[in-house]
C-alpha cells in the first residue's frame, strides 16, 4: 500500500523518532512511503533547499497517488492540517495518531468526515499497532 505519512516539521521534531519507529515498521511490513525521509533527523535540511512551490506540488502530487494518509498529530503543524484536509478531500482515508495527554486541534478531533479516524496512543508499539490495524480496513 502506498503510504503518504505527515509529521511535523518546521512546527517542531521531538516527536522525530516517534516517527521514524512508525514508519520503519509500516516499511518493514511491505507498504511503500515516499513521505519516510520527513521521519529523517536530516529533514530539515534537505527540505530547506526545496522552495514552498516545490514542497506544495510535490506533496499534493504523492497525497494524490497515495492509498492513504497517516499522520502522526502530537506536534500541531498547519502542513500536516493542511494535508490532511486536503487528503480528505480528494477520496484518501485517514488515521490521525497522538501521544495520549496532548492538545489536538478541534479540527481534528471533532471531524465528523466518514473516512477521518482519529486515535490517541499511549506507547510508540501501540501506535504501530494502531496503524496497522487501520491499513487492513
Amino acid at each position: 500500500m502506498n503510504i503518504y505519512f505527515a509529521c511535523s516539521i518546521t512546527g517542531g521534531r521531538e516527536f522525530e523518532p516517534v516517527y521514524r519507529e512508525i514508519v520503519d515498521a509500516l516499511t518493514k511490513d511491505g507498504h511503500e512511503i515516499p513521505t519516510s525521509h520527513l521521519a529523517q533527523s536530516e529533514a530539515i535540511e534537505k527540505e530547506r533547499v526545496l522552495s514552498p512551490r516545490d514542497v506544495y506540488t510535490r506533496d499534493v502530487n504523492w497525497i494524490e497517488n497515495c492509498d492513504v494518509l497517516i499522520a502522526e498529530v502530537s506536534v500541531p503543524s498547519h502542513g500536516v492540517g493542511y494535508e490532511i484536509a486536503y487528503a480528505l478531500q480528494v477520496g484518501k482515508p485517514a488515521l490521525c495518531l497522538y501521544q495520549e495527554g496532548r492538545k489536538v486541534s478541534k479540527m481534528i478531533t471533532g471531524n465528523p468526515h466518514v473516512d477521518l479516524r482519529v486515535e490517541s496512543y499511549s506507547s510508540v508499539p501501540e501506535a504501530i499497532q494502531k496503524a496497522q490495524k487501520f491499513l487492513k480496513k
